[in-house]
């Protein structure tokens, strides 16, 4: 009998304002951001690809797409984890990102995990 598997990866993201990176004066915001990937489902899974979808807060909008993140395709065990950090630079002092992974089982099935979207923010460093 073959039992059903159900792939799931869960993400969270830590965003943080990056003075050092940052260049107010040129109106440029940069914002580091670090993903937390958990194998929450009951079979292995690589991250395969990514597309971010960036909105500054004048509502200009930016898609990133590619394959992998920080140059790696990451294969996940059920309950293993996989932590990066990565930036972004806005035009403006606040801004939102929110995401999707495309990932694939051991036996080649698609599905997807859901970044939720996440605030970019400078005033909230300041505290």
């Amino acid at each position: 009998m073959h039992r059903m598997t159900h792939p799931q990866f869960t993400c969270t993201v830590t965003p943080a304002f990056l003075a050092e990176q940052s260049d107010v004066s040129q109106g440029v915001y940069a914002f580091s951001y670090t993903v937390t990937v958990v194998n929450t489902g009951d079979v292995a899974g690589q991250l395969i690809g990514r597309h971010w979808v960036i909105v500054d807060g004048a509502g200009h909008v930016e898609e990133v797409r590619g394959l992998g993140v920080v140059g790696h395709q990451p294969m996940l065990k059920p309950g293993e984890r996989f932590e990066y950090t990565s930036w972004t630079r806005l035009a403006t002092p606040r801004g939102r990102m929110k995401g999707t992974y495309f990932c694939m089982t051991e036996d080649v099935r698609l599905f997807e995990a859901d970044i939720p979207e996440f605030e970019l923010s400078q005033a909230r460093a300041l505290h």
